[in-house]
């Protein structure tokens, strides 16, 4: 759904022997899953001549169906390296973007290059952000929203350039679709220097929120509830609330109740539900539970077992990877943290969100190790 949930609600809640397995190189990107097709990246681990791999797998038995490889660079810069945006599929078509900025559309089916694109070249970058390109493309309605320093809005079918805003520090977490009171659709964009409210049909501002974290990390996705925008990164920098007046953003709360590093938080109902902690920095790594409209904290627990972790929501239950690849199936539940299963499903570290398409879930960790774990009650 984008928001990090899931409506699947019929899975059993424990887990058996990995129904499949492969190997898809280093990188920290989620996978996709659309019409029986799973779609993943990774790099060969190479830091001279490496090369870059787009796959396509039958989602049920984990047969190869196509891939698509290009040179690229490793960019580990303070991690293992490899692609960290997620493969987008929007009908017959697969977007995917590189560590190094080379965007491609290709046909779904058999991975034929439909077009591409040089990112870092047409936003004329001297030289990769920290982190490379790191944000997963966006659709909306025709448009491809693509982060490059500034944000870019392209023909989906051509690539041609529609617009680009203004040029900002480079962002690392995907852009969101914000449309407050049902009127005009926004994109909402954390910004390295700050979150940013671009109009979707020329890219002017609309209003910039300064907001900057310790070694530039701000790499989370703006979380959207009717007129309301929230934030959250890491490094202690906490999170806040803002609400659009029609005009511009007013700040409803900030807090340090919850900084979140890797992966942002989840919300169901009125509450948030996510990591607080940094996977560089001494002290307790929390999760935490926090009232969306408040920002008070409902309940908090420490968990080193989990590390700084990810999570996905599915029904009435949540699937929780810790950093080392410890799997918990706890309720949610706003009173209280509800454990129900806790298993360790793979090693490595793992800070990609897990997946649940059709009852099977995949896990990925950083070295490339792809499980297909099966739930199906």
């Amino acid at each position: 759904m984008g928001d990090g949930t899931s409506s699947e609600s019929n899975w059993k809640a424990e887990i058996e022997d990995p129904l499949w397995k492969s190997k898809i190189g280093v990188g920290f990107s989620a996978v996709s899953v659309a019409d029986g097709k799973l779609y993943a990246m990774g790099h060969d681990g190479k830091k001279n001549r490496g090369m870059e791999t787009v796959f396509c797998f039958d989602a049920g038995t984990g047969n190869p169906v196509w891939k698509n490889s290009y040179p690229a660079p490793l960019v580990d810069y303070l991690h293992e390296g490899g692609p960290c945006s997620t493969p987008v599929v929007d009908d017959s078509i697969v977007f995917s973007i590189s560590k190094h900025g080379l965007l491609h559309a290709c046909d779904a089916k058999d991975g034929k290059i439909l077009w591409k694109r040089d990112m870092q070249e047409a936003a004329g970058m001297k030289k990769l952000p920290h982190w490379g390109f790191a944000a997963s493309p966006l659709v909306v309605g025709d448009q491809l929203i693509i982060e490059s320093g500034a944000t870019y809005s392209l023909d989906k079918r051509t690539g041609s350039i529609l617009w680009k805003s203004r040029p900002y520090q480079p962002a690392y977490g995907t852009p969101a679709l914000f449309s407050p009171g049902g009127g005009a659709s926004i994109i909402a964009v954390l910004k390295t220097d700050g979150l940013v409210l671009l109009d979707s049909k020329n890219g002017k501002t609309l209003d910039f929120v300064p907001w900057e974290t310790s070694y530039q990390t701000n790499a989370s996705t703006p979380i959207v509830r009717g007129n309301n925008l929230f934030l959250s990164t890491g490094y202690q920098r906490g999170c806040a609330l803002f609400q659009w007046n029609g005009k511009k953003l007013v700040k409803k709360y900030e807090n340090k109740n919850l900084s979140t590093h890797m992966n942002h938080a989840i919300l169901v109902d009125n509450f948030l539900y996510g990591f607080d902690g940094n996977v560089h920095m001494a002290g307790p790594k929390d999760f935490v539970c926090l009232n969306f409209s408040t920002g008070n904290v409902e309940w908090r627990v420490t968990d080193r077992g989990l590390q700084v972790g990810s999570l996905l929501v599915a029904g009435d239950r949540m699937i929780v990877l810790g950093q080392r690849g410890e799997l918990v199936f706890a309720r949610v539940n706003p009173d209280k943290f509800d454990e129900l299963f806790r298993e360790q499903a793979m090693g490595g570290r793992c800070w990609t969100m897990p997946v649940l398409s059709n009852g099977l879930l995949y896990l990925r960790n950083s070295r490339g190790d792809l499980f297909a774990y099966n739930l199906r009650s």
